[in-house]
Order: structure tokens, then C-alpha cells, then sequence
């Protein structure tokens, strides 16, 4: 009970061999939630895990369909990884999906904002090519993850503040 995603906390599942599925709901409206996912300003915000110590040095975004996006992490250039990839779909407000081709086991990623009494419950799924590709990133996103999500609640209240 205690893991549900409807009392703040970030459920993280395997829901099969090659799928991850991560929920949450946020105290927030779902065109803030889907700001922070789209606007470059605010995603830099939060994505990038306080605990890690390594911080995002760039995020380009061209949320539209066709559209790519490259998100570069680290402490200068000459020591960054960058992350990046396309837009399959850009459906404002509610769904998001894209592609992670910095691996060539890379997930597909879909991203869904439902608005629910003025929160928004969001469902992350990635889905991978192989059991590999999933066994290898599971083990991070499980930590990450929660981190991550309750930094964008943080900067949801902060945003709502300024409504």
C-alpha cells in the first residue's frame, strides 16, 4: 500500500521483460506538469538527481513531432555524457513519446499527464528491445527515479506559488 503513486511516492515496476513503468501523482495542474517535461528552463530544473553531484550542463528541446532533443550532463565539457533523441509524439497536454538513442539498445519512452482534481497522475513506461537493455538501466532509474520526481514536485509548488 505503502508504494502506491497516488500519496506522493513514485512507484517504479517491471512489468515485464523489456518494460518499466513508473507512477506518480503530483499536486499540480497538468499544463504545469507538462511545462516542466517540455520547456527547457524548467526541465533543467529537476531532472537531474541532487544526490548525484553531477549537474546538467545543457538541454535543447524541440518538443514537436519529428523534433529532437540532447540533454548533456556532467562537470565540463571534456567530462559529460549526453543523452538524447527524437520526438515520435508530442500531444500537449497529455502524452509524450520518445526515443533514447544515445545507446543502440535504447528504450522508447511514453510519458502520459492525466489531470485528476487539480493533480496530475503521470505514468512513465519505457520499453526496451531486449531483457538486457532493461536489467542494465533498471538498476539506476530505481534510485533515480524517486529523486527526480520529488525535485518536480518541489519546483511544482514553486510554479503554482507564481500562478
Amino acid at each position: 500500500m505503502g508504494n502506491r503513486a497516488s500519496d506522493g511516492r513514485t512507484a517504479v515496476e517491471r512489468r515485464s521483460e523489456r518494460e518499466l513503468v513508473v507512477t506518480r501523482t503530483f499536486n499540480g495542474p497538468v499544463r504545469l506538469v507538462f511545462d516542466a517535461w517540455t520547456k527547457p528552463e524548467l526541465f533543467k530544473l529537476w531532472w537531474a538527481p541532487k544526490s548525484s553531484g553531477v549537474p546538467l550542463l545543457s538541454c535543447e528541446m524541440d518538443v514537436r513531432t519529428g523534433g529532437g532533443y540532447r540533454i548533456t550532463f556532467g562537470r565540463d565539457a571534456s567530462n559529460s555524457m549526453a543523452f538524447f533523441g527524437k520526438y515520435i509524439e508530442v500531444s500537449p497536454p497529455s502524452r509524450l513519446v520518445w526515443t533514447n538513442d544515445e545507446r543502440n539498445d535504447g528504450a522508447v519512452t511514453t510519458v502520459t499527464f492525466k489531470e485528476e482534481d487539480g493533480r496530475t497522475l503521470l505514468v512513465l513506461q519505457e520499453v526496451y528491445p531486449s531483457k538486457e537493455a532493461l536489467d542494465q538501466s533498471f538498476v539506476g532509474m530505481e534510485d533515480a527515479m524517486p529523486e527526480q520526481f520529488g525535485q518536480l514536485d518541489e519546483l511544482l509548488i514553486t510554479l503554482g506559488a507564481g500562478v
